[in-house]
């Protein structure tokens, strides 16, 4: 996987959408300071997943997002894009399949980070999961940025795993522990939270559970008062029932006679009617009479103008005569036809009287048979009842007892399949071995204890040993280190005093070639020659400051011709002169302070001491001329002049100097010495340290082995101890139950004695009502025969008295429509005889016009007369009629009165059956909401039963649902739901501790797996650096090592000796034998397990140009397999790049790039 693109927008410097694209292995980014070089670095790191502010070198998150410059203002985000070439697969799981992996971040002001994988939105972890184990990451081995190289190699011995764990790929079975150390804690916590919540639901379900029952008791109770409601429903039925049908048959009987007194009613109405039609008949009567009257005073008058139409009239009166005899004939026959029929009837009537009286004589007999059979079958039902109630409680008890029987013999036999079982158990615990198996486990433990304390012994002994020679090899260390130190910092105190000595005797070259070829440089020096006192050193160089370079030479007269062609100032000092005299004055000499094996100059002869100018201005008083004084200071004074030594130039200071160099020597020999000692000393000790440590890691894989043994004893044991714990309180259990279940046995045989006797006393008592059910059985037919017989016969005489009523009634009806046809009929006869008379009489009077006129007026006279008598007879004879009227209708007002009295009664025995029919309704409405039949609730009733028993068992139910107390009808289903719950509940505890144990399984396999790898890892780590170190220092060595045994958690320190040094410790190297001790690391790494690419920044930059070279040919050599870019200032690191990058900032504040491809440029120069 290589890295191919690098997409920057508005972060730090980069404020222009800008792409790095790297095309090749060796990618160089160059550009002067401050441009910006660094920011891509950030830019990897950041679009990696890192969060901290303070690795972005920036106080806040925030501060990558440009913050503008002079000429631009400042943007609102920056995001950053990856572009990775993954066509090799580096990246395994569900990323194989990609070609090209984009990986991008993008902030805003408000600090929030959004990440995107492929252009989805994905989070942070995700990405870092994508890196996991290749190397890559904010803070991997991969990116190295300025000052880190320091950092790495002087890292903390934990901060360094982190590196062999990344290249190891360790890092993500370290996420994956984390993560399961996490979901552990998480089962624990989960595990302690469900077993305090199955404890409360324990003591919930134990309070629900004396709730739910006494619900269930009231759920019974309450069943029981529903089905006893039911049946006194049902009883109340069968009551408003038979209350019903009285009523119907009550009504009936109200119905016959309010018919009976409609028929009375109907009678008097025809008489009315045929009271109304006489007075209808005699008003008309009376009206012709009245109109005869009339018109026999208006005929007299009119006859003589009708004369002329007699005629006329004649003819038509002959046809109406005609016509009027025929329908009198007619009329007359029928009237015949309608009496005879009107006695036929009467005739047949006479007839059926005397049978309706003897059938109603029969049928009142044949009624008051039927209530007497009735009445025996009644008594029969009441002795059949008591009997089934009787027979029906033994069965109830003998059911009762057969049950309970069959219980106990199951129960014994259970018992005794339970007591063979408990004896086996029994017997296999007094068979058991497990306290010898426990003794044994106790003696191992106490003699793999006894070896471990001996162990311990001579490991805490062997420790000891180790730690006292740690310490010694420390303490040599560190004095080693500082008589290193301290030699080498006299050592380059030396050189420096020599160059400086040096520099102020031999500052001209010419000079030194011409004392070369004089052989002069073979002699020494004056400053060498004398010593001086160090206080009055300043003195001497005063007054002899410039011969202390002279040469001593024994023969000056030997080099006085070649003094005439030295090239500059040369002098000599004479050594054979003996000549030294003696100060009779004993005032302290400059002379007297000097040590020397040579003669001194004359010149200090004259010059006396004086401690400060004070003194010296008395003691030259004293003196001659020529004499001199000289200070502690350097103030030399004569009588003449004074000379003052200030001076801070180089040459001043030359004894000193001298002096300081010899003790410089001499320390320095001695250092050495010291140095050589340590060393030998340290060595030693060294390899002490080495054997005992390996002794004690010897000895402490025994004592691990011994502690996992004793673990392993100790879990036996413990397992031992438990079980037979267990075993002892199972053991009690058992021999608890085998009691309990043979005093249970007892009882229950027992119980089975007693309820065998009592069958056998209910199967006597069963043989006795089964004689009486047979007798009852007989009774039952013998009344059933007899009732229905009755019930045949005086149904039989009842219909045929109602048929001879019926058809009486109808005869009667017949005859009386036959009276009122045979009255009309006479009356039509009557009418039209009178009107045939009349028009004969007219026809006969009309034949003679003139006598027939005048005969109808004596004729009118006459009936005038006729008339007015016929009209007093009519009007008396109406009036009779008005009263027999009256007298009907004031009957018919009486009979009316007693029908509306018949019709109320009648009514109010419908209002009854209605009443009662609505009641049965509701009974049966109430009835249909329980969802029971009726009929089948009155046949599972006990014959005699009645709603007063059901209202007392009713108000025995009530008192014992009260005296439940308040009742939690929820409590059944909250007791199912959280025994479901808790059963729930429980296969989850199961679940976690399965769940828990898997878990610490794979702790315990990626402990192993982790370690493994680390172990293995480390060796080819340490085999890559001993391999890497010698290429880039030329020589030395260097290695890693564990500063614990826990492969877990122990930390590794690298431990680097370049060529010629025995340094022991890591810090004591230079800044660039420390960069290339961290590169040497680094590519270690990368060739274990190479990362897809490498950034270095300015890595180069504390190496000389040899170790530079070496560098770039190891970068150069591992490019074939890993990408590296690199910053760098350093000209011979940009020769071996493929392609630079500049990044300048031509414009303030705002980074851009310049991209070169150096093989193309390479041609282009060769072609020029």
């Amino acid at each position: 996987m290589r890295l191919c693109n690098i997409k920057l927008s508005g972060f730090k410097s980069f404020v222009d959408s800008t792409n790095l694209i790297i095309p090749g292995s060796l990618i160089g980014v160059v550009g002067p300071n401050g441009c910006g070089k660094s920011n891509i670095i950030d830019a990897v790191t950041w679009v990696m997943g890192e969060s901290s502010a303070k690795h972005l070198r920036g106080e806040s998150i925030t501060d990558v997002i440009f913050s503008g410059s002079s000429a631009r203002q400042a943007v609102s985000q920056a995001s950053v894009e990856l572009v990775f070439d993954n066509s090799g697969n580096k990246l395994g799981g569900q990323y194989a399949s990609y070609n090209e992996i984009s990986i991008k971040r993008q902030i805003g002001r408000d600090a929030v980070s959004t990440y995107y994988l492929n252009g989805t939105r994905c989070r942070r972890r995700d990405i870092t999961a994508i890196f996991l184990g290749t190397g890559l990451g904010p803070r991997s081995y991969a990116i190295i940025e300025q000052g880190m190289i320091s950092r790495l190699i002087e890292a903390k011995p934990e901060e360094l795993r982190v590196y062999i764990e990344e290249a190891a790929g360790i890092s993500k079975y370290r996420e994956r522990r984390r993560e399961t150390e996490n979901r552990i804690r998480h089962t624990k916590e989960n595990i302690e939270r469900l077993t305090d919540i199955r404890e409360e639901l324990e003591k919930q379900l134990n309070h629900l559970q004396r709730q739910a029952k006494a619900a269930e008791r009231y759920k019974n109770l309450k069943q029981d008062q529903r089905k006893l409601s039911c049946e006194l429903l049902a009883l109340n039925w069968h009551d408003l029932n038979r209350e019903m049908n009285s009523l119907k048959v009550e009504s009936t009987k109200r119905e016959n006679e309010v018919e009976a007194s409609i028929a009375k009613v109907r009678e008097t109405e025809a008489e009315i009617e045929n009271h109304r039609d006489d007075l209808s008949k005699s008003n008309e009567h009376f009206n012709n009479k009245q109109s005869e009257y009339y018109k026999v005073g208006s005929d007299i008058s009119q006859y003589e103008q009708k004369l002329q139409h007699t005629r006329e009239k004649i003819t038509s009166i002959e046809k109406e005569l005609k016509k009027t005899r025929e329908s009198h004939t007619n009329i007359s026959v029928q009237h015949e036809q309608d009496k005879a029929e009107y006695k036929k009837l009467h005739a047949e009537s006479i007839i059926l009287e005397p049978k309706l009286i003897d059938f109603r004589d029969g049928s009142n007999k044949a009624y008051e048979i039927l209530n007497i059979a009735e009445e025996s079958m009644q008594e029969w039902q009441t002795e059949w009842d008591i009997f089934n109630e009787s027979f029906s409680e033994l069965a109830r008890q003998e059911q009762v007892d057969k049950t309970r029987f069959e219980h106990l013999e199951f129960s014994i036999e259970e018992h005794a399949e339970r007591k063979i079982i408990l004896d086996k158990e029994i017997s296999k615990f007094e068979e058991s071995d497990l306290d010898n198996s426990i003794q044994y486990l106790i003696n191992r433990l106490k003699e793999e204890e006894d070896k471990q304390a001996e162990l311990l012994k001579l490991h805490s002994n062997k420790q000891n040993t180790v730690k006292e020679y740690r310490e010694k090899v420390k303490v040599l260390s560190m004095s080693l280190d500082t008589a290193r130190q301290e030699y080498q910092h006299i050592k380059g105190r030396l050189a420096s005093l020599e160059t400086l000595q040096q520099s102020t005797i031999e500052n001209d070259q010419e000079l030194s070639v011409w004392l070369e070829e004089h052989d002069l440089t073979q002699q020494k020096r004056l400053s060498q020659s004398i010593k001086i006192d160090s206080k009055w050193t300043q003195a001497l160089e005063t007054v002899i400051g410039t011969h202390l370079h002279d040469f001593c030479v024994d023969d000056i007269d030997v080099y006085l011709n070649k003094l005439e062609l030295a090239p500059g100032k040369i002098g000599l000092i004479n050594t054979s002169w003996n000549d030294v005299s003696i100060d009779a004055t004993q005032k302290p000499r400059l002379i007297d302070k000097i040590k020397t094996d040579i003669r001194i100059p004359s010149l200090l002869e004259n010059v006396f001491l004086a401690e400060t100018t004070e003194e010296a201005s008395k003691l030259l008083s004293s003196l001659s001329i020529g004499q001199t004084v000289v200070t502690q200071k350097g103030v030399w004074m004569s009588h003449e002049w004074v000379v003052v030594n200030n001076s801070s130039e180089p040459s001043i200071g030359v004894l000193n100097r001298e002096t300081e160099i010899t003790a410089i020597k001499q320390d320095l020999k001695n250092r050495e010495e010291k140095v050589k000692r340590i060393e030998i000393e340290l060595y030693t000790n060294q390899a002490v340290l080495e054997e005992a440590e390996l002794i004690l890691d010897k000895q402490q894989t025994s004592l691990s082995n011994q502690q996992q043994e004793i673990s392993n004893v100790r879990t036996n044991l413990a397992s031992s101890q438990t079980e037979a714990h267990q075993q002892t309180m199972r053991y009690q259990q058992f021999l608890e139950e085998r009691e309990l279940n043979q005093e249970q046995n007892d009882m229950d045989k027992v119980e089975v004695e007693s309820i065998r006797k009592h069958l056998d006393q209910l199967d006597k008592n069963k043989l006795r009502l089964q004689k009486q059910r047979a007798e009852l059985s007989n009774a039952k037919d013998q009344h059933r025969q007899s009732l229905n017989n009755a019930r045949k016969r005086w149904q039989e005489t009842h219909n045929e008295s109602h048929g001879i009523a019926l058809q009486l009634e109808a005869y009667s009806s017949r005859r009386a429509s036959y009276e009122q046809t045979i009255k009309r009929n006479e009356i039509q006869v009557s009418q039209l005889m009178v009107k045939i008379n009349e028009l004969e009489k007219y026809l006969s009077e009309n034949k003679s016009p003139i006598l027939l006129i005048q005969e109808k007026i004596e004729i009118c006279l006459n009936d005038k007369i006729n008339t007015e008598e016929n009209l007093r007879d009519a009007k008396a004879n109406m009036q009779g009629i008005e009263l027999n009227m009256r007298e009907s209708e004031k009957n018919k007002q009486e009979y009316e009165k007693g029908l509306d009295i018949l019709r109320t009664d009648l009514e109010k025995a419908r209002l009854g059956v209605n009443s009662c029919q609505v009641r049965l309704e509701a009974v049966e409405e109430q009835l249909s909401a329980e969802k029971q039949n009726t009929k089948e609730l009155l046949e599972s009733i006990e014959n005699g039963a009645n709603q007063e028993d059901w209202n007392n068992q009713l108000e025995v139910l009530d008192r014992k649902i009260q005296r439940l107390g308040p009742i939690n009808l929820a409590a059944i289903d909250e007791y199912t739901q959280n025994s479901e719950r808790k059963t729930h509940l429980d296969s989850q505890h199961k679940d976690l501790v399965d769940a828990l144990s898997t878990l610490e399984n794979a702790i315990s396999k990626i402990d192993k797996e982790t370690r493994t790898l680390f172990k293995e890892t480390f060796d080819e780590l340490n085999t890559n650096i001993k391999e890497m170190f010698p290429k880039l220092f030329g020589g030395g060595h260097a290695y890693l090592e564990l500063i614990g045994d826990d492969l877990l958690q122990t930390g590794v320190t690298i431990m680097a000796r370049p060529p010629g040094k025995k340094n022991s410790n890591i810090h004591l190297l230079s800044g660039g034998e420390k960069a290339l001790t961290a590169v040497a690391l680094v590519f270690g790494i990368f060739k274990l397990n190479p990362a897809p690419f490498c950034i270095l920044d300015e890595v180069d930059a504390p190496l000389d140009d040899t170790n530079v070279g070496r560098f770039c040919e190891l970068v150069k050599s591992m490019s074939d397999e890993v990408q590296f870019i690199f910053i760098t200032h350093n000209k011979i690191t940009m020769e071996i790049a493929n392609q630079l990058l500049g990044v300048t900032m031509h414009e303030a504040g705002v980074s851009r790039l310049v991209s070169v491809d150096m093989d193309e440029a390479v041609g282009l120069a060769a072609i020029a």
